[in-house]
Parts: C-alpha cells; sequence; structure tokens
C-alpha cells in the first residue's frame, strides 16, 4: 500500500450535479482509479515504501504506544494451530506487551460468505477464545469479540456500500482470492462485499493499524478508500481531522510453516498440530511428517522444503537457529529430526496446553470474558455509528 498516493480521484461536491452520462464516466474512472491504487500497493517501490513506514512505526510504537490501536482477528472455523501461533498469535501477544491496545475480533458472520451452514460455531468460538487466552491474550488489556454480537459495526456496511462500486469489488484481490478457494461456486453477495465488511470491521473503532504479512497489504487498501471517500463526502465541517483515520499495515516479520505433508498447512487438510494437542498425540502427528531420502539433515527452505520446515519448527520452539538445529542432528536422518522436533514442540507448548486446557474448562469463565469483549465493542460501536448518522445529517 502507498500511503502517498490518493486512488479516490473522487469529487462528491460535483457528482450530483453531474448528468447520467457523466456520471458512468466518473464511475469508471474512479474504478480505474482505485483498481491502479490496488495494484500499485504490490508493486516493489511501494513494497519497500511499506517496509519503511513500518519499521518507523515499530519506533513509533516504543516511544509512545498509547497512539496506536490494533484490530485483528480469525474466522472460527476450526482449533487454531502453530501456523496460527508462530504466524500472528505469538505478535499479537507481543504487541499486547508494548502497550498497544488491541481488539481481536471473532469474526462469525464471516464463516457463511462462502458456505452454506456455520457448523458447531458455538463451540469453535470459545475453543478460539480458549486459543487466545491460553496464548497469552489478557482480556483486561484486549477486547475480543463477536461480528454477530456488535450491531452498530455491521450498520456500517450500509453507508461504506454507496462508497464503492460492484466492479471495483470484483477486481479486489481479496475478493478473487476467497472466490478462488471456493472451487467455482456461485459467489454470495456477502463474499461480494468482504472487503466492505472488512473495512467497518476496522474503522468502527478506529483502528489505525492492522498487522498484516507483506502478501496481504493490498487487502487493507480498501479500508483506506472507504476511509477517505466517506471523510471526501461526509466529513467534518471544520475539517480538522478526519472521521476515520487511514489505517495502516504493521508488517510482521511472519515465519511461513508447512503442512506436516509439506503442502500448506490447512485445518481443512488435517496436516497441522492444534494448539489443544496433547504431548501424544503432537508426537503421532510429527512420526508421519513427510521428509526425504537424504540422511543428513540441511536447512535449506528452496530444495529441502519439507526437511527444512520440520527443522525450522525445532527453531521456533526452541527459540535457536535452524542452520544450528540441523548441523547437530547431523546424518541423524528424518527420525532423529522428528525426536528433535517433538521435543521441542512439546516443550514449548506444555506451558500455553495447561493454561488452554484451564480455560476450555471453566466455561463461566469464557462467556463472562466474551461478554465483557462484546459490551466494550459495542460501547465504541455505537458512539462510531451515531458520529457517522451526525456526519451524514440522518439523527432525528
Amino acid at each position: 500500500m502507498t500511503t502517498e498516493t490518493d486512488p479516490t480521484a473522487y469529487d462528491p461536491s460535483s457528482h450530483t450535479e453531474q448528468s447520467t452520462s457523466e456520471q458512468s464516466t466518473a464511475t469508471a474512472e474512479d474504478d480505474a482509479a482505485v483498481g491502479d491504487a490496488l495494484a500499485a500497493s504490490t508493486s516493489d517501490a511501494s513494497l519497500a515504501r511499506t517496509i519503511l513506514r513500518s519499521a518507523q512505526i515499530e519506533k513509533e510504537i516504543d516511544q509512545d504506544a498509547s497512539r496506536f490501536r490494533v484490530l485483528t482477528g480469525d474466522r472460527p472455523t476450526g482449533n487454531l494451530h502453530l501456523g496460527h501461533y508462530f504466524g500472528t498469535l505469538r505478535n499479537r501477544v507481543l504487541l499486547q506487551q508494548r502497550g498497544v491496545e488491541t481488539f481481536i475480533l471473532i469474526a462469525d458472520y464471516q464463516v457463511i460468505a462462502d458456505r452454506d451452514g456455520v457448523g458447531p460455531i458455538k463451540e469453535r468460538v470459545y475453543s478460539l477464545l480458549a486459543d487466545y487466552l491460553a496464548a497469552g491474550m489478557d482480556p483486561e488489556a484486549t477486547t475480543i469479540f463477536t461480528h454477530s454480537s456488535v450491531p452498530a459495526l455491521n450498520q456500517l456496511m450500509l453507508p461504506f456500500l454507496s462508497l464503492v462500486t460492484d466492479s471495483e469489488l470484483r477486481r479486489n484481490p481479496t475478493v478473487k482470492a476467497e472466490f478462488e478457494a471456493t472451487g467455482g461456486r456461485p459467489m454470495s453477495g456477502l463474499l461480494l462485499t468482504y472487503p466492505v465488511h472488512q473495512a467497518a470491521d476496522i474503522l468502527f473503532c478506529k483502528a489505525n493499524l492492522v498487522p498484516v504479512g507483506k502478501d496481504q497489504v493490498p487487502h487493507l487498501e480498501q479500508a483506506r478508500v472507504i476511509a477517505r471517500r466517506f471523510d471526501e463526502r461526509y466529513g467534518r465541517s471544520d475539517a480538522s481531522t478526519p472521521i476515520f483515520p487511514p489505517p495502516e499495515p504493521l508488517l510482521s516479520e511472519a515465519a511461513s510453516l508447512l503442512g506436516t505433508d509439506g503442502t500448506k498447512m490447512s485445518k481443512s487438510k488435517g496436516n497441522t498440530i492444534e494448539l489443544g494437542m496433547d504431548a501424544d498425540t503432537t508426537a503421532k502427528v510429527l512420526k508421519k511428517a513427510v521428509t526425504d531420502a537424504d540422511r543428513t539433515i540441511t536447512y535449506d527452505p528452496a530444495n529441502r522444503p519439507e526437511v527444512s520446515n520440520l527443522v525450522l519448527l525445532a527453531a521456533l520452539s526452541s527459540g535457536r537457529d535452524p542452520q544450528e538445529i540441523a548441523a547437530e542432528i547431523g546424518d541423524g536422518g528424518g527420525g532423529t529430526l522428528k525426536k528433535v522436533v517433538t521435543e521441542a514442540v512439546n516443550e514449548h507448548f506444555a506451558p500455553i496446553r495447561a493454561r488452554r486446557a484451564e480455560v476450555a474448562a471453566d466455561q463461566g469463565y469464557l462467556e463472562q470474558v466474551l461478554a465483557r469483549g462484546n459490551e466494550r465493542a459495542n460501547e465504541i460501536a455505537t458512539a462510531t455509528l451515531d458520529e457517522v448518522r451526525t456526519a451524514m445529517q440522518m439523527t432525528y
């Protein structure tokens, strides 16, 4: 994402005075501008600027964490696994410890964006919550809430939808990626408007930071576009500050782990090690992990992805260098490697699993945490919606 680029070449003051043909031309130009912005956000130059800005934000957090508010979250489609932990959960805990106000969304409405039903969603919501708490998220410092419990957040979708076009949404990288994952089945309206719902998630609490990987930077651009367009059309009369601060990406150096079969780690593939697994189950899963025929263990992700993935997992779990671990195992082969990984994983996650078992067994506590988070999110969402309705002159 390019922070200096304004992709909204949009003039609301003259829009109402245009003829139908002029409006069509303006809309096409608008869509093209936003499409260019989304494409530009993936360019090498733009990514370089984003990396530099993200590094600057890290320093600013150390100087004054109170300036920032983070929004992040997950869909409750299954239990969290080690990929989630090393990819996102650990970073969330670190941000919390540094004093950044954090909102974590359990996106239950988004489960039905590309599915015919919700499945055992209540069980999964509380499982997700138990994973968060076990990993170190503190409900006294972090607001954890569910989509469906915050009506005002979802109501923001209506004015936000008026600020985007159909063709713009269809070109959005988030929609394209989600649609491809459906296997070609017809796209639901909720899936098509996914980026707008995502914008409402971010903007309802006026989050100004969203932790993302480098490949997810374009997904944040739509929220920035909506924030700008709303301010251009309905902004404050004194124009001193925008109603919605444009959210910025906070790049995380998240470790990318493969599944135990050597392919992308996915709950649906059954190639994961879940946070809630016990030590024996973890050992059985890792015993079946794919390696290769070379007995000499090396850390070479490009040429030996399966072996290197296991070495990396051991390194992440033990806080050591993967090259060092590979050298120690030497010609011990896959069996020794799997033993080393199993010991490292089980040792690292033993306290997390103990904490998870404790909180998961206390349903009353989980309900209390979620109720408190939903209450806090509702207070903020209602205040934001009131502000939006005032800006739109819809207070009666």
